[in-house]
């Protein structure tokens, strides 16, 4: 791939001092150019010229996931309208004070990450073959004037759709009682064997390994129409409004998994119950349920707990060993079958569930 040449910054100081200059000094053009602005202000004076007082101006900064600089002059006009933005909706009531924080934090933390996987992704990969003459660093800067334009608006356009996503739940959930409720299945499904199998491979091997597992997960989770809360690495956690659905993923993860060469064996847990959902995330005894599960089930199986178990049969979509699921009309995917009860860490006697697809009749 024949790289761009760019006559930004980086450019003019290797012409007037060299490479080792450009490389000194690409990290401030790389910032002149993502922020847009010049640095001006101290974290007081642009407090002041958004009108914030400085306490909440810094709870906001370090909600977002922004450092202490005291008082170095680092600060840009869009630091001050973004500070005078977020004050605005508080001032207005449209948020409260806390909630403003809760933006403000759930924010950051989103885009930190997003930004250091385009980072890795990007930078890191479309400057490994540099043409001759040119370093890393000037090869960075007219990818990132290529490059900011077009991610800032597909950034906005997939904002959007999610923003669509949600409120279309949040409508529904006001005519259904089941999702007012807070109820929800919440699946975990986790790679077996992940720390031992670490150890042996080579780090570009694991992380091939884990984006792979990520990516199938994903596109599967998503697709099938469950929502994706978090990955961890060699584990992934899932949530559905549908027990039904919830089950589907479930299993369709363990049957695609385990076609991909060199993928280890997964296990799922599944629980169904009421949820606290904070900040993207999600809390509470069924979550915890969830995960005790996974830790128990076998590889390249499903483990549910009695809630979602009683909610599938109730729905049609289960049956269980007392019945000859000879019901077409039922529409019956999946079995299930009674596993020993024991006890779980932090919440006594469980009776876990193990789900299959059921059997042609």
């Amino acid at each position: 791939m024949r790289q761009p040449h760019g006559d930004g910054p980086v450019a003019e100081q290797r012409e007037n001092g060299g490479g080792e200059t450009a490389d000194r000094t690409v990290a401030l053009d790389l910032e002149r150019l993502i922020l847009d602005a010049p640095r001006r202000y101290t974290p007081y004076q642009a407090a002041r010229a958004a009108d914030v007082p400085m306490e909440l101006a810094t709870r906001f900064w370090r909600a977002m996931g922004f450092p202490d600089i005291g008082q170095s002059r680092a600060l840009t006009d869009n630091d001050v309208i973004a500070l005078r933005r977020l004050a605005g909706l508080v001032e207005s009531g449209l948020l409260s004070e806390s909630m403003a924080i809760q933006v403000a934090r759930s924010t950051g933390q989103t885009t930190s990450r997003l930004a250091g996987w385009q980072m890795d992704t990007f930078l890191e990969n479309l400057t490994q073959s540099v043409e001759p003459g040119l370093t890393r660093a000037e090869v960075a800067y007219p990818l990132t004037e290529l490059l900011l334009p077009e991610l800032e608006q597909f950034l906005v356009y997939v904002w959007r759709r999610q923003l669509a996503a949600v409120t279309g739940r949040v409508v529904q959930a006001a005519e259904d009682s089941e999702i007012t409720s807070g109820r929800l299945a919440v699946g975990f499904a986790d790679l077996v064997g992940f720390t031992r199998l670490s150890r042996r491979l080579e780090e570009e091997e694991l992380g091939e390994l884990v984006e792979g597992f990520e990516n199938t997960c994903s596109d599967l989770i998503a697709g099938q129409g469950g929502r994706v809360v978090k990955t961890l690495g060699d584990e992934i956690l899932y949530v559905s409004e549908d027990p039904a659905t919830a089950a589907e993923i479930a299993l369709s993860l363990v049957e695609t998994l385990a076609k991909e060469d060199g993928m280890p064996a997964l296990r799922v847990g599944m629980a169904f119950g009421t949820v606290t959902s904070r900040m993207g995330d999600v809390f509470g005894t069924t979550v915890n349920l969830a995960s005790r599960l996974t830790s128990i089930a076998p590889k390249d199986a499903v483990l549910v707990d009695g809630e979602l178990s009683a909610a599938l049969e109730q729905s049609g979509a289960a049956a269980t060993p007392g019945e000859d699921g000879r019901h077409p009309e039922d529409d019956r995917r999946f079995h299930l079958q009674p596993m020993w009860r024991r006890p779980v860490r932090g919440l006594g006697l469980v009776e876990p569930w193990l789900l299959s697809r059921a059997r042609a009749v």
